[in-house]
């Protein structure tokens, strides 16, 4: 009986301990994610393709908000150069909010909803206020977080 009481009380302080370890871990998986979205948006705001890239794995997938993508890290760089260029030069995007959810350890489904100012219609033209939310699937490697696959879609304005 004494046994079997030391080893309930054993089992008991190590699945105690394994949760502190547990939520210590997700909480800083949760910081490290919420990081990548900071840096996708500073990223975008200073219309830098390398560094808007650079949150994304070498092989990641991304799709816009009109179906448009591109496959690799390289690619969505020369996706984006173009538009930091001249329609999205003076734009400016926050994230109002986000949801992370943990698929595994190291996946997590990501959703963000942003709002953007400042872009140019194709003559020029200063073009209205955009809300959007973006759903990522996200992955860990080496305790570095980064976007695997990316969807944007546009919201309407008015939510």
């Amino acid at each position: 009986m004494k046994y079997l009481l030391i080893a309930l009380l054993s089992l008991m302080i190590s699945s105690n301990s394994d949760g502190q370890t547990n939520d210590t871990t997700r909480a800083k998986d949760e910081e490290c994610i919420k990081r990548v979205l900071t840096d996708f948006t500073d990223a975008w705001n200073k219309h830098d393709a390398k560094a808007f890239s650079n949150v994304f794995t070498e092989d990641a997938d991304f799709t816009n908000v009109v179906g448009k993508g591109s496959t690799g890290r390289n690619e969505i760089e020369k996706f984006h150069a173009p538009g930091f260029a001249t329609r999205w030069k003076d734009s400016y995007q926050k994230i109002t909010q986000s949801k992370i959810r943990f698929i595994k350890p190291d996946v997590a489904a990501v959703d963000a909803w942003w709002e953007m100012t400042g872009i140019k219609g194709p003559e020029g033209q200063d073009m209205p206020q955009r809300k959007g939310l973006l759903n990522f699937i996200m992955t860990k490697k080496s305790e570095t977080w980064l976007i695997t696959v990316m969807h944007n879609m546009d919201l309407p304005i008015s939510q």
